[in-house]
């Protein structure tokens, strides 16, 4: 294994717990503004010293400012590193960082502040190779959980060397694995306007708004077909209508969670939602449209010099999940994701980073960061 990554993966082994439950024991809803700006605390207080800071505006609107990190450096390479410190979980349901067994189990540990530490880590052990690279940011925003407004940093960034995403990590036939490949994603939201009635006395009079978001949600599931040659998925999620047991409801609303290999199969999706059912008007609409990545030719080379830095196969994978790293692939060719520890139950009361991943994906993302800068 090369020395240098050997060296600080054990830095980064010797304080992981304590800076995860530092991220952790911050409860982070994505959208919580004040939540977010104490979050950024932590992290600027785990960045090195060397880093500036830069607080960049968010995507989303009524969010705090994202939070971005940066060494400047004397090299000519330019590096970034990319995560989220929002989480899906309310302020009701957090759950501080604690060790049960062979995990750590705790609110956001792997998606994605587990992440977030060993991007921190890469950080501060990068920030004494100055003559390396000209720049390395690390860019933590605070809406990757539910964004659905055009993702506004790709052009400060684009034509950088590499992006290098910390999304939790993943075994592939047995090997530590990073994600090359993902699906395009996107939320479709169905609006149904209908006519009110006794349900009793008229109910022919109405026109069910709750009977329209039905037949909605069987025509996205009836386009559902991963096996097909888009590997979509279009799956129904959230169904809201009706206000009393006794009236026809007159309005109500459909999310459906659709991901596929690209985009346009994502609109076929939304375009089979018919317009009218029952008397009843249906209006849809793609609330988030992420696009696909496919970084597996563009990177081969660059897995192979982190695999030969740590002395391990790193198997390039991929994952149906949407992440921030889809919008920078199409701007920097050397995008990388999965570079989290590895862990499970993410966005569950159980959500959990495992012990035994945290040194051997420091090694991976460690390599890689070097591989990134030519080294």
């Amino acid at each position: 294994m090369d020395q240098w990554v050997s060296a600080e993966t054990g830095h980064v082994a010797a304080r992981f717990e304590r800076d995860l439950a530092a991220l952790v024991a911050v409860s982070s809803p994505s959208g919580d503004a004040a939540a977010f700006e104490e979050c950024a605390a932590v992290a600027i207080a785990l960045a090195p010293e060397e880093a500036s800071v830069e607080r960049p505006a968010c995507s989303s609107p009524d969010h705090a400012p994202d939070l971005l990190l940066r060494v400047v450096g004397s090299g000519d390479a330019r590096l970034l590193l990319l995560g989220h410190l929002d989480t899906v979980h309310a302020h009701g349901s957090h759950r501080s960082l604690e060790r049960t067994g062979d995990r750590w189990v705790g609110s956001g540990s792997v998606d994605m502040k587990g992440g977030d530490v060993l991007a921190l880590a890469v950080l501060r052990a990068l920030a004494d190779r100055r003559t390396d690279f000209a720049e390395v940011a690390l860019l933590l925003v605070g809406d990757e959980e539910w964004r659905t407004s055009p993702f506004v940093h790709v052009e400060r960034f684009a034509g950088w060397d590499a992006c290098l995403c910390f999304e939790a990590g993943q075994f592939a036939d047995g090997e530590e694995g990073v994600v090359v490949k993902r699906k395009g994603a996107g939320t479709i939201r169905v609006r149904a306007t209908g006519r009110a009635a006794h349900s009793g006395s008229a109910p022919d009079a109405g026109a069910n708004a709750l009977l329209a978001l039905s037949a909605a949600a069987e025509a996205v599931a009836a386009r559902h077909d991963p096996a097909g040659p888009d590997r979509l998925t279009a799956v129904p999620t959230v169904i809201r209508s009706g206000d009393a047991f006794n009236v026809v409801p007159d309005a109500g609303e459909l999310l459906c969670d659709v991901r596929a290999d690209s985009l346009a199969a994502i609109d076929t999706v939304a375009d089979a939602i018919p317009g009218e059912v029952g008397g009843a008007r249906l209006e849809a609409e793609l609330l988030r449209r992420w696009p696909p990545m496919d970084s597996r030719e563009a990177t081969a080379g660059l897995l192979a010099r982190a695999a030969d830095a740590t002395g391990r196969r790193i198997l390039a994978g991929g994952r149906g999940g949407a992440s921030d790293a889809s919008h920078f692939a199409p701007a920097i060719a050397l995008t990388v994701d999965g570079l989290g520890p590895r862990g499970g139950a993410a966005h569950n009361p159980e959500e959990h980073v495992f012990v035994d991943s945290v040194q051997p994906r420091a090694e991976v993302a460690l390599a890689m960061a070097q591989a990134a800068l030519g080294g």
